[in-house]
């Protein structure tokens, strides 16, 4: 496709409990730095998505994993979308690296201070109802693309990608040359998938960089696709 222009700006769709985005994140982070692109974080529930019958929605709960995060998130980014990349960032490295459980409300409190936030804002995000409505909103549109997880990426042009799924996220000029791969799926609208199988060295060293993760639920995990979702215990 020799008309193709490369974007600029995109939308990532992420839930802060997934330690696949999480990875992604970094990279996605690095080249935006490099690039000078614009990047939109939107929000995107595995609790919904893995909703088993009978099960709560996560906006039925008082409190609720991911989807409680991403109201706290949601507040942050109605003052700044700075703050939420920077919550997203502190939030995934709490979980994701450190093991520790920014679920928790106490720990989401420390980690707002961290960034320089209030507090306050995980009260001011249970007592507005309307968060749940921007997430369930930028959700839906997901889903309504035929979306099933995260990460996933929206360019101006109306492409959809579920992807990169990285576990060793690269920088520098092997970051540019990953996004120039993402670039060359964009100029193939019908190319739906490529997959890497993974044997048991990839699976083991999946557990390994997950570990911290894995360590901190405090949660069932729910297999249900390509996904999981969470479920007290």
């Amino acid at each position: 496709m020799t008309d193709f222009v490369r974007p600029t700006t995109l939308d990532y769709h992420f839930d802060v409990m997934c330690p696949w985005a999480y990875q992604t994140s970094l990279w996605m982070r690095d080249v935006r730095d490099q690039l000078d692109l614009t990047v939109n974080w939107k929000f995107f529930s595995l609790e919904e998505v893995n909703l088993r019958d009978g099960q709560k929605h996560p906006w039925e709960r008082d409190w609720s994993y991911g989807w409680s995060m991403m109201r706290i998130g949601a507040i942050l980014r109605r003052i700044d979308m700075d703050l939420l990349d920077q919550w997203y960032a502190v939030s995934g490295r709490a979980l994701h690296v450190e093991g520790k459980q920014p679920h928790n409300q106490e720990v989401a409190r420390d980690l707002l201070t961290e960034i320089g936030a209030d507090p306050e804002i995980v009260d001011i995000s249970i007592e507005d109802e309307t968060t749940h409505d921007e997430i369930r909103n930028e959700h839906n549109r997901v889903v309504s693309s035929g979306g099933f997880g995260v990460p996933t990426l929206f360019f101006p042009d109306g492409q959809c990608i579920f992807g990169p799924v990285l576990l060793d996220p690269p920088s520098g000029k092997a970051a540019l040359s990953l996004w120039d791969i993402v670039m060359g799926w964009l100029e193939f609208p019908h190319l739906y998938e490529i997959q890497r199988p993974k044997n048991k060295a990839d699976e083991k060293s999946i557990y390994d960089t997950f570990r911290p993760y894995l360590d901190a639920r405090d949660w069932v995990s729910i297999n249900r696709g390509k996904e999981v979702g969470f479920e007290p215990k």
